[in-house]
Parts: C-alpha cells; sequence; structure tokens
C-alpha cells in the first residue's frame, strides 16, 4: 500500500510542480514592469502550491492564531525540507536558503522564482548582499523566513542560532518574529525523527521516497506572541534562540511515546554560550 501511495503521490506532487510553475512564469512575465506585482504574485503561487502539496503529502498543520503579518523577519528552527511548505502554507513569505538548493535540478530553478534568497556560507563576503537583499525585502513589504540554526536538525532540540544573518535586523533595530515547527507520525510509520527530519547523511532521494509513502503527517507550528529587539545580533540571536525554545515540541524518538505527546507540550533548554 505504501509503494502504491509513494507513486501516486509523486505523480500528483510533480503535476502540481509543473502547473504552478507554468503559471508562475507567465505572470512574472506579464509583471516584469511591477516589481510590486511581481512579488504579490510570487507570494500568491508559493502559497497555493504549499497548501496544495500539504494535501497531496498528507500534511495535517496546526498553527496557532497569532502569525505575524508582513512585513516581517521571522526566525524558526529547522527540521526538514517540509518546513517550507508548512510556512509557505500559512504566511505570505520567502525563504533564505543555502547556495547549495540552487543547484539543485528542478528544485533550484523553482526556489529562485519564488524569489528565495540564496546564501554562500562559505563566503563570509556573501554575507553583506544577503543582509542587503533581507532589508530590501523588508522595505518592500515582504515576509522574510530565515532558519538561524544553519543547518536542519534531528528534532531533539534547537541548535544554537548563528547570529550573521541578523546583522540587518539589529543595525536597524526592528523586531524579530519567531517560531517553532515540530512533526509526528500516526500509526506503525517510521518515527518522525527519523522519516520527516532530514539531518546527518541522510540522502534527500531516499528520504523523500520514505516520507511520501507515510500515511500522515502532523505538524504543529507555534508563533511567538511577541517580537523580539536587540542592537547587537548575538544578543538578539541569543533571545530569539530561548523563545524558540520555550516553544518548541522534541520530535521523539519511537511512535508510542508521540501518541502520548499532547501537542502544545514543551521544554524549555537554558541558552548556550
Amino acid at each position: 500500500m505504501s509503494d502504491a501511495r509513494l507513486i501516486i503521490r509523486a505523480i500528483a506532487l510533480f503535476a502540481l510542480t509543473v502547473a504552478v510553475y507554468s503559471v508562475l512564469l507567465i505572470g512574472l512575465a506579464l509583471f516584469r514592469r511591477s516589481s510590486s506585482r511581481r512579488a504579490r504574485w510570487q507570494v500568491a503561487m508559493l502559497r497555493r502550491w504549499a497548501r496544495i502539496a500539504a494535501f497531496i503529502l498528507g500534511l495535517k498543520i496546526e498553527a496557532s492564531c497569532n502569525a505575524p503579518a508582513t512585513p516581517f523577519l521571522l526566525v524558526s528552527n529547522h527540521l526538514s525540507y517540509m518546513d517550507v511548505v508548512v510556512f509557505a502554507s500559512q504566511l505570505d513569505c520567502l525563504f533564505v536558503a543555502k547556495k547549495d538548493v540552487e543547484g539543485w535540478p528542478i528544485i533550484g530553478s523553482l526556489c529562485r522564482s519564488f524569489g528565495t534568497i540564496f546564501i554562500d556560507r562559505r563566503n563570509r563576503r556573501d554575507l553583506a548582499r544577503v543582509n542587503g537583499e533581507i532589508a530590501q525585502a523588508l522595505e518592500d513589504g515582504r515576509g522574510v523566513i530565515l532558519f538561524a540554526e544553519g543547518t536542519s536538525s534531528d528534532g531533539s532540540t534547537v541548535l544554537p542560532f548563528r547570529s550573521s544573518l541578523l546583522e540587518a535586523a539589529a543595525r536597524g533595530t526592528f523586531p524579530v518574529s519567531y517560531a517553532a515547527v515540530s512533526y509526528r507520525v500516526l500509526g506503525d510509520d517510521p518515527p518522525a525523527r527519523l522519516s520527516v527530519c532530514w539531518w546527518g547523511d541522510m540522502t534527500f532521494v531516499s528520504h523523500f521516497a520514505g516520507l511520501l509513502g507515510l500515511k500522515r503527517i502532523q505538524a504543529t507550528v507555534s508563533f511567538g506572541s511577541d517580537e523580539i529587539r536587540a542592537d547587537d545580533r548575538k544578543v538578539l540571536a541569543e533571545r530569539l534562540w530561548f523563545e524558540v525554545n520555550r516553544l518548541f515540541v522534541p520530535v521523539e524518538l519511537d511512535s508510542a511515546s508521540q501518541k502520548l505527546m499532547p501537542l502544545n507540550s514543551h521544554r524549555t533548554i537554558g541558552v548556550e554560550e
């Protein structure tokens, strides 16, 4: 049954992506003289793609009702490529992603068309450009989502936040929103830490194939009730890290413990030096 589910979902997701990408490119060509209309079109098409993709993938999302309004810079923990589907289905936004993604077949082109800001983490001089693009996106009234851990984790805890991409926020002392995302699976499917979280040396193709075969995925995203300000990027990163940890629901390793875990539970972890 999981093999049939995998094939059906793969075909449906591919068809959706091709259709949305085609319509997206048509709109971008039509609105090429208006940056504001192009931005609105990118946001609208990304949100539609994410909502339909969530349905295809059997992804049910529980989100708190205090999501930020545009413009915003939002920092979250990072567990999987599924985070993009979760947040894009809930918010009008664009993402900051590592430059490696830009070179991925199909996915790279799709991300570029949706307005993703790419960063080369191996080149420190690229930080100034990316911080400038984040600041410009906010000035243009857009929402920007940043995964400040710099990599995805296994969901047992939140990794320390990198402060380099918070420079624009600290320099401009504008507020930063925050959120925490977590996952669980139901039934006898492999636990979410292995089947949904993407970390370590997991390969994308094999992991995604396994994810397509899951019966249902439960995502929980909790938005912070306030915004954080600081004129020092490292202080800002620490405060955001603490607040995300306060909201974060660890992803359990075994399915039995997930069934016992309430969706609104959380664990508080001290800030690392």
